[in-house]
C-alpha cells in the first residue's frame, strides 16, 4: 500500500518560506514522478510542480517559477518543495502525488495515482 505524507506546512509572512517535505511508504520513491498541488479555498486543485523519477526534469506553474523548487532525496524516500518568497495567494492546503506507473512529470492532476492528506500553508500580508 503506498502511501504519502506531507509535512512542512504552516503560518508565514509574505515574503518568507516554507519548505514542504512529502515521504513515501511502500514505494521507492525514485521510480515514478512526483508533483505538488494546492487548492486554496473556493477554488479548484491546481498544479504548482512536478519532478521526473530520477529528479533530472521539473516542470513549474507559471505562478511559482522561480520562487518554488521542487526537488528528490532517494535515500529518504522523501520529495521537497522548497516555497521562497511566498504571496497571500499562495495560501492554500498542498498536496503531494505520485505518478504511478509513469517516470515522466505531469501537469494533469488526472494522471497521479496515489495522494497525500494535504498540509496547510497559510501567508499573511
Amino acid at each position: 500500500q503506498v502511501q504519502l505524507v506531507e509535512s512542512g506546512g504552516g503560518l508565514v509572512q509574505a515574503g518568507g518560506s516554507l519548505r514542504l517535505a512529502c515521504t513515501v511508504s511502500g514505494r521507492t520513491v525514485g521510480s515514478y514522478a512526483m508533483g505538488w498541488f494546492r487548492q486554496a479555498p473556493g477554488k479548484e486543485r491546481e498544479f504548482v510542480a512536478a519532478i521526473s523519477w530520477n529528479g533530472g526534469r521539473t516542470n513549474y506553474a507559471d505562478s511559482v517559477q522561480g520562487r518554488f523548487t521542487i526537488s528528490r532525496d532517494k535515500t529518504k524516500n522523501t520529495v521537497y518543495l522548497q516555497m521562497n518568497s511566498l504571496k497571500p495567494e499562495d495560501t492554500a492546503v498542498y498536496y503531494c502525488a505520485e505518478r504511478g506507473g509513469s517516470p515522466d512529470p505531469s501537469q494533469q492532476e488526472y494522471e497521479y495515482a496515489y495522494w497525500g492528506q494535504g498540509t496547510q500553508v497559510t501567508v499573511s500580508s
